[in-house]
């Protein structure tokens, strides 16, 4: 925050009079000032579970930025087959397996062993997502595990 700021960030925003360094790593980056706290906050906690569809935009990697999402090469192969992608299961913010759907019947492949609560946490919702065609019908969780 010491440095000084360029002309340019000062000027190029009408009415943003109170800039505030966002220490970049890259190089130089700004926020507005009134953002600061926000900004330097910790995330929030990531949900318990998330089904995330086929073609979800945190799913489109490629290279390594897929390895650095899932590590194993085998869960790799899983989530991105050479065909129609499945979609991905998250657990607090990790990929944990993949998951598909045909109707109301959902099936869910868990990499790991998913704690009680954590099965319940992704029953939830699956059973929460507005699922075009199925209205009066409950989803049922299929384990492929």
């Amino acid at each position: 925050m010491g440095r000084d700021r360029p002309a340019v960030h000062r000027t190029g925003f009408r009415g943003a009079r109170h800039l505030a360094d966002a220490g970049a790593d890259a190089g130089d980056a700004w926020i507005l000032g009134r953002d600061e706290a926000a900004f330097r906050a910790g995330p929030d906690p990531a949900a318990p579970a998330r089904l995330l569809p086929s073609g979800d935009a945190y799913l489109l990697r490629y290279g390594a930025d897929r390895d650095l999402l899932v590590p194993d090469p085998g869960h790799r192969a899983a989530l991105w087959t050479p065909r129609v992608w499945p979609g991905g299961l998250l657990i607090a913010g990790e990929i944990a397996g993949t998951w598909r759907r045909a109707d109301t019947v959902m099936t869910v492949q868990p990499w790991r062993r998913l704690s009680r609560a954590e099965r319940e946490a992704v029953t939830a919702e699956a059973e929460s997502l507005p699922l075009p065609g199925i209205s009066g019908r409950r989803i049922t969780v299929r384990w492929g595990d």
